[in-house]
């Protein structure tokens, strides 16, 4: 994990996870930015039209403070894979990218910026939460559904996750954001 100021290589304690998002919705889940802003990613090999597609928190147990975070800078959006009778639209190309109703986008544990940076986070009971579409820039018919959360139990050693949920956004947060949205 580069951070400006590191001058050396250190050893670092990645929490990586996997995450798959479903549109469930009944329209394309498209990019925000129009197809010459989308940005190479070498590391990758292919281009992203998204910034901030994620936000990942790992939340106290107990006091729900934020004690680490990390997210998804750039994203390309693809149909990873769909329901049963949904083909396929997408994919992580210069020319057309989006998630269709009915199909997923998932990203594995090994991907790049794919983790939570825990070099200095002590051994304890933690919650990780997932959030999609954190700023509201795609609109949504619902935001509610968008947030995740799992219980996390770490040694120091191993991490074990239990009880993950969607979570809701406090009544009338997302609400207010989509007439914003709508307004701008």
């Amino acid at each position: 994990a580069y951070r400006p100021g590191v001058s050396r290589i250190s050893s670092r304690v990645l929490l990586r996870f996997p995450q798959r998002v479903k549109n469930q919705g009944t329209v394309d889940f498209l990019p925000v930015k129009p197809r010459h802003q989308w940005e190479w990613h070498s590391c990758h090999q292919h281009y992203h039209s998204m910034e901030a597609f994620s936000n990942y928190d790992l939340l106290d147990a107990v006091s729900h403070e934020k004690v680490a975070e990390g997210h998804k800078a750039s994203f390309c959006l693809e149909d990873t894979s769909c329901d049963a009778g949904v083909r396929r639209r997408y994919a992580c190309t210069a020319h057309i990218q989006g998630l269709s109703p009915g199909c997923y986008d998932t990203y594995h544990a090994n991907i790049d910026c794919q983790w939570i940076d825990i070099t200095d986070v002590p051994p304890g009971n933690y919650i990780l939460k997932v959030t999609v579409n954190p700023d509201f820039l795609v609109a949504e018919s619902d935001f509610s559904n968008n947030v995740v959360q799992c219980d996390i139990m770490y040694t120091g050693v191993y991490v074990d996750t239990h009880n993950c949920q969607i979570t809701r956004y406090p009544q009338g947060q997302y609400n207010l954001d989509w007439r914003i949205l709508l307004a701008g």
